[in-house]
């Protein structure tokens, strides 16, 4: 059973309620009858039920809640906590009333005042519309410094990581953490890895050096990364500098790294900057045919994913499940 299906039926399990705000795009309705039709979610979608129900007939939605904020009866309510919240931002009660209008934000309101477990949306929404509203009203999880974003990769025929199972982050938000964001990245990803998979993480910190081969700003924060992600989590399986080969491959990691507890076993990849983790993620997805699920978002108080807007129906069934499993262990 591959790693969608175990989330498929992990979700199944114990069944969340889902909040897509982009009601009006066609592949979030195919992947709401979708969704409905596996068990994997109960869904909730936002705006005027008849609108929402022209959008792609043919598919059964029967199921699903719609919501239109302006007829909702929580809709007073979430305008006055939201005004409550951001006043001090100097947003005004008639601001909140008007916000309250947006799917994103009453979407994401519904998951702050647990009418919902999480939120999926960005099919027609950028990252920033689609986290804003995460970040003001949900905010970081207890404990956790920042929000990133990981992929979980599920690469065919494989014998390195999980069988062929591996998280990489950051991958698709945080542009050039520092050291001390990176060893955060490197702490969520591990919990998140553990969370979706069950598997027990180890996290490699990757970069063109291994521990010292090179000399370097772009490796000393690698370096300065491990040292604090390890005093962070001292009993968490994690190293670094380390080079992709001997991170992965074991006759690399024995050969480079033979002291590491991480080289040759690792299943979550710790880019140090963005453009690393998006070209890396992209190459695998693309060379060596994996499935790429994501880029899914961590950190958070409670779960709200940002899907790519050239997303699939089935991509979209796919980040709910994730979302959905993520809600179980909020």
């Amino acid at each position: 059973m591959g790693f969608i299906d175990k989330i498929f039926d992990k979700a199944r399990s114990d069944k969340k309620t889902i909040v897509l705000p982009e009601a009006s795009d066609p592949r979030t309705i195919e992947a709401c009858a979708k969704i409905l039709e596996k068990g994997i979610a109960n869904i909730v979608l936002i705006g005027d039920p008849a609108k929402v129900k022209a959008v792609a007939p043919q598919w059964d939605i029967s199921g699903a809640t719609i919501i239109d904020p302006a007829a909702s009866k929580d809709y007073a309510a979430y305008a006055e906590a939201f005004y409550e919240m951001r006043k001090s931002k100097g947003v005004t009660p008639e601001q909140a009333q008007q916000t309250m209008l947006d799917p994103l934000f009453f979407g994401v309101m519904m998951v702050k005042m647990q009418e919902a477990d999480g939120m999926v949306a960005g099919a027609i929404n950028s990252t920033a519309n689609t986290l804003r509203p995460a970040l003001q009203i949900l905010k970081t999880a207890p404990g956790t410094k920042l929000v990133s974003s990981f992929f979980i990769m599920d690469v065919p025929d494989c014998e390195f990581g999980a069988d062929g199972l591996f998280l990489f982050s950051d991958a698709g938000l945080m542009e050039n953490p520092d050291a001390d964001q990176l060893s955060e990245i490197a702490l969520s990803s591990a919990k998140s890895f553990k969370t979706l998979t069950g598997i027990e993480p180890t996290v490699a910190m990757l970069s063109y050096s291994t521990y010292g081969s090179a000399k370097n700003p772009l490796v000393d924060k690698v370096v300065e990364a491990t040292r604090l992600a390890k005093e962070k989590a001292p009993d968490l399986a994690l190293d670094g500098e380390l080079q992709l080969d001997a991170a992965i491959v074991p006759s690399v990691g024995k050969s480079k790294a033979p002291q590491s507890p991480v080289a040759g076993k690792a299943n979550v990849l710790i880019f140090p900057d963005l453009n690393a983790g998006n070209i890396g993620y992209k190459l695998v997805q693309r060379l060596a045919k994996a499935e790429a699920y994501g880029p899914v978002t961590q950190g958070i108080a409670r779960p709200v994913n940002d899907l790519s807007r050239g997303c699939s129906a089935d991509d979209i069934v796919g980040v709910v499940a994730i979302t959905a499993v993520q809600a179980q262990e909020a």
